[in-house]
């Protein structure tokens, strides 16, 4: 009897020995080429096995890390005395890289400059280009071509990143969040503020600077090149962000709004709006002259630092809202702004609800409503909707993450009765265990479960969600 033909053998002999030979065709086809280029076009077929590079017109770049951003932070020298430890709670001396622009030289109070701030250079005097004497927003947006000018032409970045003296960066997020885009096209980042009236009256396609504008290298050398041309076009305009928008515009590029750079337009006590962050990586805050400390019985500079904490160990999780529930005896509802702060509720609350920020806080331009760009929830004295409040205390990092929070104060209302009048007045701290990896995707959040409520003890595991599971 002949031998039967094994057609399916031979397909998978084929369809190991293809790719194998397209990969060692890659492979020396590269070696022999002196650019390090591939001299013919690729498909995205290669990708997946180049893990370390992102793909870009032929090239193969190094992921992006901390030495490809640059920062020009524009501050007023009379400020600068009190708003250095925002900066300096995130700059790192040695690693990050950047200018601040005084608009004076610093007086002999901030001298000798520390090491722990940012190199400092004064302003351009703008006054002759533009024949006026007001030039303060002419004056950032110019910032951009100096940054520029003091690296030079052979500067090796990829990002520049310009904000304010009272700019709160968290770098190692917006390291992440860069990676992901294109650093050889026109890119234009940043976020809008979260009052309606301050983009109706600025603009809601500009990126607010307090809260940083990512410029990728190429836009922001093509804003350089026509930069005293554009203030020149729009000298009229009274807001640096503004202006930058416009400049921007003219070039061709938009902005790509990140829901994770805040320009914090409120007032107030801000808990509420931290402790419900949008599902999106953090990158930034400002104004925290304007608010109230962030943590109680702290001071502005105290809180940021103690915010630092848990970011020092873990950026990507740090006010990320993750909910889940204690069904099966107290019907408790947990919402935790990893690093922050945690809220229980005494009644089971769905995701869809407490993922709306507790209106803690104050419009910016107090006007009638709306305000906001985001949907909020008033605060309650209602048993079932009034939160039990912790904030964090402390991090611990072995092989999972352990942070600490502990009750900010007593509620002082009775238990929800509706839910079974199980109060949670007797819970005083509570530990949160996740992960030691940190996140890169924010496609969905994490959940959790409650392992152990114990005496004034209640402790959090996180986890990645189920298939179809529900947050309800």
């Amino acid at each position: 009897m002949k031998p039967r033909f094994n057609l399916c053998s031979q397909c998978k002999t084929l369809a190991l020995l293809i790719p194998l030979g397209l990969i060692i065709s890659l492979h020396f086809t590269t070696i022999f080429n002196p650019n390090k280029t591939l001299i013919f076009p690729t498909s995205h077929f290669f990708y997946p096995l180049l893990t370390t590079t992102t793909p870009t017109n032929g090239q193969y770049y190094s992921k992006t890390d901390l030495s490809h951003l640059v920062f020009g932070l524009l501050a007023s020298e009379k400020a600068w005395h009190h708003r250095k430890p925002y900066i300096e709670s995130w700059w790192r001396p040695n690693s990050t890289r950047g200018f601040l622009f005084l608009d004076k030289p610093p007086s002999p109070g901030l001298l000798p400059w520390p090491e722990t701030s940012p190199p400092y250079k004064v302003s351009d005097d703008l006054t002759q280009l533009l024949n006026k004497s007001e030039t303060r927003p002419q004056r950032m947006v110019h910032g951009i071509m100096e940054v520029l000018r003091e690296l030079g032409d052979d500067a090796d970045f990829r990002w520049l990143v310009m904000g304010d003296d009272d700019s709160i960066f968290f770098v190692d997020n917006m390291v992440d969040v860069l990676a992901k885009y294109d650093h050889t096209k026109y890119h234009y980042i940043g976020g809008h503020s979260e009052n309606i009236l301050s983009n109706y009256f600025f603009s809601f396609n500009q990126a607010f600077g307090g809260g940083g504008i990512m410029l990728s290298y190429p836009l922001a050398k093509a804003l350089a090149r026509d930069m005293e041309n554009c203030l020149k076009r729009y000298g009229f305009l009274n807001s640096a962000d503004n202006t930058t928008r416009a400049c921007i515009a003219d070039i061709g590029a938009n902005l790509s709004p990140h829901k994770g750079n805040h320009q914090i337009d409120l007032s107030g006590d801000i808990s509420g709006f931290l402790s419900s962050h949008p599902q999106s990586t953090l990158v930034s805050l400002h104004h925290f002259d304007m608010v109230d400390p962030i943590f109680p019985n702290m001071d502005r500079f105290e809180s940021t630092r103690h915010l630092m904490k848990p970011g020092a160990v873990d950026q990507s999780r740090l006010l990320q809202q993750t909910i889940c529930h204690d069904k099966e005896i107290n019907n408790w509802s947990f919402s935790i702004a990893w690093g922050y702060s945690v809220h229980i509720y005494e009644k089971i609350l769905p995701r869809s609800y407490l993922k709306m920020p507790i209106e803690t806080f104050k419009p910016w331009i107090r006007t009638r409503p709306p305000n906001y760009l985001f949907s909020t929830r008033r605060p309650s004295r209602d048993p079932c909707e009034a939160p039990h409040v912790f904030f964090f205390e402390s991090v611990m990092a072995k092989s999972e993450i352990v942070t600490s929070y502990t009750r900010a104060w007593p509620r002082g209302l009775p238990a929800c009765s509706s839910s079974g009048n199980h109060s949670a007045d007797h819970i005083q701290r509570i530990q949160v265990f996740s992960p030691a990896t940190k996140r890169t995707e924010m496609d969905r959040c994490e959940c959790c479960d409650i392992i152990r409520v114990d005496g004034d003890k209640a402790e959090i595991r996180f986890r990645e969600c189920l298939m179809d599971e529900i947050i309800a």
